[in-house]
């Protein structure tokens, strides 16, 4: 217990601990840094067939996805923006695991891929098992952040 006043007298004495009891430090996943540290796949990609570009209402990530597509095949993904971590984190999973990817198996993934952090086994086989790393029900906080580069390539293979 604190018995002399340090500062203002008027502060109640349950405050004058610090730091407090119940301090949780929330921490990134070592797996978000992994990805998003793979940035192969950023910048512009010089003659795409499809652009997209989307603004998250909620946290203001801006992300801009290049798709180059053959013969209804993807061929190479670029993104680029102003976006955090677990954005950049998706984005660069998205663009690595997209490419030589029939247009079809891409939008099936991309319209059920909220179901992932519902633990939902509708991926069990192919490179979109991977997205389970980073969206799981510890990142449910960083969903939207999370699924901006997915909802951004669907925009733009539906254009």
């Amino acid at each position: 217990m604190v018995t002399q006043r340090i500062a203002n007298p008027s502060i109640p004495v349950r405050f004058w601990a610090w730091p407090p009891q119940e301090f949780d430090i929330i921490m990134i996943d070592k797996e978000i840094f992994k990805i998003a540290s793979n940035t192969l796949n950023y910048g512009f990609l010089e003659n795409h067939s499809h652009m997209s570009s989307l603004k998250s209402s909620v946290c203001g990530d801006q992300i801009k996805i290049y798709i180059k597509v053959r013969k209804d095949k993807i061929i190479k993904v670029k993104y680029e923006g102003n976006f955090c971590i677990y954005c950049n984190a998706s984005a660069s999973l998205l663009a690595e695991k997209s490419k030589n990817r029939s247009i079809k198996d891409t939008i099936i993934f991309l319209k059920n891929s909220a179901s992932l952090f519902n633990n939902q086994n509708k991926f069990k086989k192919g490179n979109w098992t991977t997205f389970k790393k980073i969206m799981n029900k510890t990142n449910l906080s960083r969903k939207e952040c999370l699924l901006l580069p997915l909802k951004t390539l669907l925009k733009a293979l539906n254009n």
